[in-house]
């Protein structure tokens, strides 16, 4: 088989394919070229903007780019991945990046991107491209507490490999079939959690949709008697996918910079498709962050889809978590400005972001009526939580994570 792998990507009811990746023998460095076809399509677009231009047609010796590793396991997904090669239910690999990118289930892939090996027609997965429904809960839940006891059997790894989120974190997860059919990520807890975080996220989420932000659908449900996440995918109409980058490949980061809020900003301008809109809502977000201490809110949690050739736009928001004050100091927040420290001080902060509106193309009186609309769904944050069902001890735990004087 060669060791060349195809790049395709869904788009405009049709797969494309757009390049290929030549990995070197040792090492993290691929080859990436696109295709003749695809350079002269007129509806082309660069795949990945910043590392991966159309004005080039070879890129030598890089690493897999952003736009690739967004379509690769988060590390819930590399744990999967790399027990089930321990058990022997997957091969033994040398396991490079490229590797743990080609071995998520092409059902469960993010975005539109899709790989094959040169001359072959089957796209690459180790899934079973079969979805687990939303009532397996109960089962998909004992087989993520087994993973992380790490007593997983060979039957647990195979029902959840493939089936996690690459855009994301550590958490357990999996993906689900909800009975209409769309695709959704199930969140659960972890049997040593000292808070119920799935419900901290869904109530994060409904404050966060209540202050005026697009969020993904989201629902907070139950199983074996505790709280699951259920967020929606956006990355799907129907069964057509959608092309997706995180935010930290449109700025083209690099795995030791942060990044911020203002250089975001500028991105939006140069790649955005609703360029006004989506600063204005990316404001609203860095007022929220503050807020609601959302200290999760690093730039691959932050994503945006093409909805037209060589133009994005900013995502529906995912991955919201208040976060309690004991919680804060072992998790770095996205700073709002490239030259600013991280202010533990919200008022502090939020000073500092309205110092910068201008950067988010806000006059002075807008970024004030949106800082104050934030404010006043945030200090709704224990009724909204009330009708989500969460009890009043679970809500307790987040008491410190709201600034709303």
């Amino acid at each position: 088989m060669s060791s060349a792998v195809e790049v395709c990507i869904e788009w405009n009811g049709a797969i494309h394919m757009v390049g290929t990746m030549h990995p070197a023998a040792h090492g993290e460095t691929i080859v990436f070229r696109y295709t003749a076809d695809w350079l002269g399509y007129p509806d082309a677009f660069a795949i990945d903007p910043v590392a991966l231009p159309l004005n080039g047609g070879t890129f030598p010796s890089i690493r897999l780019p952003g736009a690739v590793a967004d379509a690769g396991p988060d590390r819930w997904g590399r744990v999967l991945i790399e027990r089930a090669v321990r058990q022997g239910v997957l091969e033994k690999r040398p396991y490079r990046s490229i590797d743990y990118l080609l071995a998520v289930d092409d059902v469960a892939r993010i975005g539109a991107l899709r790989f094959r090996w040169s001359g072959s027609r089957a796209f690459v997965g180790i899934g079973s491209g079969v979805i687990p429904p939303l009532v397996r809960l109960r089962e998909l839940l004992a087989a993520t507490d087994a993973v992380h006891e790490d007593r997983a059997t060979s039957k647990d790894l195979r029902f959840l490999l493939g089936a996690g989120s690459p855009l994301g974190g550590a958490r357990p997860k999996c993906l689900v079939s909800l009975p209409d059919g769309r695709l959704a990520i199930a969140k659960f807890s972890r049997p040593d959690d000292t808070r119920d975080i799935p419900a901290g996220e869904i109530l994060g989420m409904a404050i966060a949709r209540a202050a005026g932000i697009r969020t993904a659908d989201h629902e907070l449900v139950r199983a074996d008697g505790r709280s699951v996440a259920i967020i929606t995918r956006f990355d799907r109409v129907g069964v057509q996918r959608l092309p997706l980058i995180s935010a930290s490949t449109l700025l083209g980061l690099s795995p030791d910079d942060s990044g911020s809020y203002t250089r975001l900003a500028d991105a939006i301008r140069v790649h955005g498709d609703r360029v006004q809109e989506d600063l204005a809502e990316l404001w609203r977000r860095v007022i929220y962050s503050i807020v609601a201490s959302n200290f999760d809110d690093h730039m691959r949690n932050h994503a945006f889809l093409l909805r037209r050739p060589a133009t994005w736009s900013l995502a529906p928001a995912f991955d919201i978590k208040p976060t309690p004050a004991m919680d804060r100091a072992r998790q770095p927040k996205t700073p709002v400005s490239e030259d600013s420290r991280l202010l533990d001080n919200p008022a502090a902060a939020i000073d500092e972001a309205f110092r910068h509106a201008a950067r988010f193309g806000l006059e002075t009186k807008d970024a004030r009526r949106i800082c104050d609309e934030v404010r006043q769904a945030v200090s709704q944050w224990r009724s909204i939580g009330k009708r989500l069902g969460i009890p009043a001890s679970t809500l307790s735990a987040y008491t410190d994570a709201f600034h709303i004087g």
